[in-house]
This record gives structure tokens, sequence and C-alpha cells, in this order.
């Protein structure tokens, strides 16, 4: 019993000296009317694991918004740099995502069809960590949607992320 106690706080205390990561995408909810919230946790000083999740609040009429109304995606982080506050990072990621596509009808008026799709994508970006723990990441990217044929072929990752680092 004693060495399961042991192995157990072994265990918690290194998981409790990772880093972690909580951000929004501020770039998002500026611009777009869209709410993105990531966590990241960092296996190493060169790598990471996280998820985002999206929620699109921009009208269907509007001029320029994502196509996906809700997105979750998980990613993973490379980081080729380590020696200064700015990294730079390469990013593999699967995204979940639900959304409309317009559907036009000739001679009619467009209706909308819903869709759910799963997308497989790659992105590439830079981040700066302050002493202190503010961090600010700028990324982009593409992944594409590979089982609807209903969604949009393209799935866009773009951001501008501020964050704090525990």
């Amino acid at each position: 019993m004693k060495k399961l106690l042991i192995v157990v706080a072994i265990l918690t205390a290194s998981f409790s000296q990772a880093q972690q990561e909580i951000k929004l995408d501020i770039f998002d909810a500026l611009v777009l009317k869209t709410i993105e919230v990531s966590y990241e946790k960092y296996l190493n000083d060169k790598s990471s694991f996280g998820v985002s999740a999206m929620i699109n609040f921009e009208k269907n009429s509007a001029d320029f918004r994502y196509n996906e109304k809700r997105a979750l995606t998980p990613f993973f982080r490379h980081y080729f740099t380590k020696e200064s506050n700015w990294n730079f990072f390469g990013e593999g990621f699967f995204s979940l995502n639900f959304g409309e596509k317009e559907m036009k009808i000739l001679g009619g008026p467009s209706t909308y069809e819903d869709y759910t799709d799963g997308a497989l994508g790659v992105a590439v970006g830079a981040k700066y960590i302050s002493p202190n723990g503010f961090t600010v990441d700028i990324y982009g990217g593409a992944g594409r949607n590979l089982f609807s044929e209903n969604s949009p072929i393209v799935v866009p990752r773009v951001g501008v992320n501020i964050g704090w680092r525990f």
C-alpha cells in the first residue's frame, strides 16, 4: 500500500509541475464574432498537446465568416526553438467541425444544410512567453475535411491568442 501511495504521489507531482496554458483567440473575438478558447499542456521543452473549442456567433448573411458554427480541435505542437522568449512551432491538428453549407437551387432561394465533418491539417506559428507567464501566439494553417460531401473542403486554422501559463 505504501508503494502505491508513493507512486501516486510521484505521478501527481510530475503532472502538477508540467506547464499548462489557457488562451483566448482575440482576433476571432474582435473581428469575427467568434469565441475560441484553448488549453495547452507541455510534454517537455519541445512539444505540447492541447485542444481548442470554437463557437461562431456570426450570422450566415455576414460578408465574411467561418463556415463552421462550432469546432473542437485537438492539436499537437512541436517547438523548434527554446533559447529565447519567442518560439517557433509546427502543429498537426484534427478538427471536428459542425456547420451549415449553403445549397443553391437553380431558380429558387438558397437553403442551408447542416453538416458534421472531421479535418486533418497543419499550421505554423510563433509564440511569445513573458517571464511572468503571459503568452501571445500567432499561427496560421489549413486542414481538409475528410468525410462529408456537404461540408466545405478547407478548414482554416488561424489565430492570435493571448493567455496565461501556469
